[in-house]
């Protein structure tokens, strides 16, 4: 029997109507399919985290207290067990998710939130080096474009390629309603590997 968490990270202001707006998936389509996975989540007595990225009071991003750092009212407003701060991209460090995770016997975690190649990415990666599997909702996650001295990518190309690359090794890439489909007739999602991946 697999054992469950949802962890929802991110899913603040700041990405919405502040100053890093999300822009692949369309926002608030990602909004309504984290609150999708809530629900659903809460209907089959999953426990719920909710993380949530805290800056100084100096920082020009999630700064602590203000409208950005603010949860977003799809997940403020529904039902979570544990409410957890945390200054750096993987959910688990420093947090004390790993231990509020063990002490309910969660062998799997589900993902949903904001950034996908950031702070999603991390806490992916970071529950795999824990001993944790791992479903990524990709449809409940999102990312904005980047540049810089190394170059630059789009919104699309970067969330696209992070679920590529987390599906061959790190999780079971999944869109929201076929995971609720799944875990309500008691399915797996479908996981590869880095050789099935490599194959194709």
């Amino acid at each position: 029997m697999t054992s469950r968490a949802l962890i929802v990270v991110d899913v603040q202001n700041e990405y919405v109507s502040g100053k890093m707006p999300i822009t692949y998936p369309d926002v608030y389509e990602s909004l309504a399919n984290v609150g999708r996975a809530m629900d659903a989540a809460a209907r089959h007595h999953y426990p719920i985290a909710v993380i949530q990225h805290r800056g100084p009071s100096d920082s020009p991003i999630f700064a602590a207290d203000s409208e950005g750092y603010a949860l977003c009212d799809v997940v403020a407003e529904r039902h979570h067990d544990v409410r957890l701060d945390k200054e750096l991209p993987s959910s688990f460090t420093d947090t004390g998710l790993d231990a509020w995770l063990r002490a309910r016997d969660v062998d799997t975690i589900v993902v949903v939130g904001f950034m996908t190649q950031l702070c999603v990415e991390s806490t992916i990666r970071d529950a795999v080096h824990r001993g944790y599997d791992v479903e990524f909702l990709s449809d409940a996650s999102g990312t904005l474009d980047l540049a810089n001295q190394a170059g630059s990518r789009s919104a699309r190309d970067i969330h696209e390629t992070v679920a590529v690359v987390v599906q061959s090794e790190f999780a079971a890439v999944t869109t929201t309603a076929s995971w609720i489909a799944d875990v309500d007739a008691g399915r797996l999602p479908v996981r590869s590997n880095i050789v099935e991946s490599s194959r194709r």
